[in-house]
C-alpha cells in the first residue's frame, strides 16, 4: 500500500516539475501575464492534491501502527502485482518477484478452492460384502425354460415283511406329486448422470462388481424366506420341516439354544438325514458361544474347529438373512436346488425414458432362476424362544 502510493507522489511530483517548466516558457514568451494566472491556478491545484495523498498515507501508517494490523498473504500478492514486481517478472527484467509478508498464512484464510490439491486414495470404500451366498451353499443348474418341473415322493406305505413259504406278499405303495418351480425375476435400476460416468474414474468398475453382490443380498433372502407367491420364490423356510421336540418335550432343565440344535439334528438323524449346515442369524450364534454353566463355564469350547465354526462338529453359517431367533439345520446339498434362466447381469442403457434429453444412463441389474425344494425332510426349521419352551421341563 505504501509503496503503492509513494509511487503516485513521484508521478504527481513530476508533473509539478513539468507544469512549471511549461509555465516558466510561456512567461518568458507572453507579456501579458495570462499564462502566469493559469500556473498559478494549475500549480495550487497539484499542491492540494499532493498534501492530500501525504495527509492520507500519514493518517494510513499511524491507524496501521496503532492497530497493529498486519498483510495477509493475499494482500501481499496483491500489492505485488499493483507494484509491478509481478510484471517485472514475467518480461523478464528480474529473476524473481520479492514481496513480504507480514502475517502468518492459513490455509483457511488465505486459500479457498482447491489451492492444495488432496492425496486421491484410489477406488472406492464399501462395507464387506457376504462371506458366504445361499447359491455357493446349494446345488445350481440352468434352465432355458420358464417352468422348472420335477416328480418328488410324497408318501410311502411299506408293505414289507417277513412271509412264510406259499403266503402272500405284503403290497407296498409309493406316492409321487409334480412340482413346478415358476422362474422369477430379481433385479433393480438406477440412474446415473454421464458426466458421473465420464469423469469418476473407475466407476463403470465398481458398479459392475458391487451391484450384482447387493443383488445376490436379495437372492439370499428369496432363498431362504421367500412365500411362493408370485413373482418370490418358493423359500427353503416355508417348505422345511417344523422343529419336533419328540421324546425330548419338556425334558431338559433350563434349556437353551445349543439344546434345541442338538433336537434338531437328531430330528434330521431319525429322517436318515446327516445336516452339512447349520444356518443362524450372528447375533444367535454369539449368543450361543455365552452361553454359560452354573460353574460358569462355557458350555461350547469347541465352536471354532480350524476356520470354519462348528457345532456338534456340523458348520455353521451366519447369515444376516435369517432373521434372529429362527435356525435353519439340514442337508443342503440334497434338498434343494437353484435354477438359473438367466444369470445376474449388469446393463447400461442411454436410450431409456429421458436419458437423452437429461443426459444420464440407466443401469439395470437382474437375473432369473427358480429354486426347487425336493426334499423338505432334508431341513429342519423354528424358533429358538419358542421351541426351548417345547424342551423345558415344567
Amino acid at each position: 500500500m505504501e509503496d503503492n502510493t509513494k509511487k503516485h507522489l513521484d508521478q504527481l511530483g513530476d508533473v509539478i516539475d513539468a507544469k512549471l517548466e511549461k509555465a516558466y516558457g510561456q512567461a518568458l514568451e507572453s507579456a501579458t501575464g495570462k499564462a502566469d494566472e493559469m500556473l498559478k491556478s494549475e500549480i495550487s491545484t497539484l499542491t492540494t492534491k499532493f498534501n492530500e495523498r501525504i495527509d492520507a498515507l500519514e493518517v494510513s501508517n499511524k491507524k496501521n501502527f496503532e492497530a497493529g494490523k498486519k498483510a495477509t498473504f493475499k494482500g501481499a500478492l496483491i500489492e505485488a502485482i499493483e507494484g509491478g514486481a509481478i510484471d517485472a517478472m514475467r518480461n523478464g527484467m528480474t529473476k524473481a518477484a520479492r514481496f513480504e509478508v507480514k502475517a502468518d498464512m492459513t490455509t483457511g484464510a488465505d486459500f479457498t478452492g482447491e489451492v492444495i490439491p488432496a492425496d486421491r486414495v484410489p477406488g472406492y470404500k464399501y462395507d464387506p460384502t457376504r462371506l458366504v451366498h445361499m447359491r455357493q451353499l446349494i446345488a445350481q443348474g440352468s434352465t432355458a425354460s420358464d417352468v422348472v418341473r420335477f416328480v418328488k415322493e410324497s408318501g410311502y406305505s411299506n408293505g414289507a415283511a417277513a412271509t412264510a413259504e406259499g403266503s402272500t406278499l405284503g403290497q407296498s405303495d409309493f406316492d409321487f406329486t409334480a412340482s413346478d418351480a415358476n422362474v422369477q425375476k430379481i433385479g433393480t435400476y438406477f440412474r446415473i448422470s454421464e458426466e458421473m460416468l465420464n469423469d469418476t474414474p473407475q466407476l463403470t468398475s465398481y458398479l459392475s462388481a458391487r451391484a450384482p453382490e447387493k443383488l445376490l443380498e436379495v437372492e439370499d433372502n428369496q432363498i431362504l424366506n421367500g412365500t411362493g407367491v408370485a413373482p418370490q420364490l418358493s423359500g427353503i423356510i416355508s417348505d422345511a420341516t417344523a422343529f419336533a421336540a419328540g421324546g425330548f418335550a419338556n425334558a431338559i432343565e433350563s434349556a437353551n439354544e445349543f439344546d434345541v440344535l442338538t433336537v434338531a439334528l437328531n430330528q434330521l438323524a431319525l429322517a436318515n438325514y446327516a445336516a452339512d449346515y447349520i444356518m443362524i442369524n450372528p447375533t444367535d450364534f454369539h449368543k450361543i458361544l455365552l452361553l454359560k454353566s452354573s460353574q460358569n463355564e462355557y458350555l461350547v469350547k469347541d465352536w471354532n474347529q480350524g476356520l470354519q465354526p462348528r457345532i456338534n462338529g456340523v458348520p455353521v453359517i451366519l447369515n444376516t438373512a435369517i432373521t434372529s431367533d429362527k435356525y435353519l439345520v439340514g442337508n443342503f446339498g440334497m434338498g434343494t436346488q437353484l435354477w438359473v434362466r438367466d444369470n445376474v447381469g449388469v446393463e447400461f442403457f442411454k436410450e431409456d425414458g429421458t436419458n437423452v434429453r437429461d443426459g444420464f444412463v440407466t443401469v439395470r441389474v437382474q437375473e432369473r432362476v427358480a429354486l426347487t425344494n425336493y426334499l423338505p425332510n432334508a431341513f429342519v426349521t423354528g424358533d429358538f424362544s419358542v421351541d426351548k419352551a417345547a424342551l423345558e421341563t415344567p
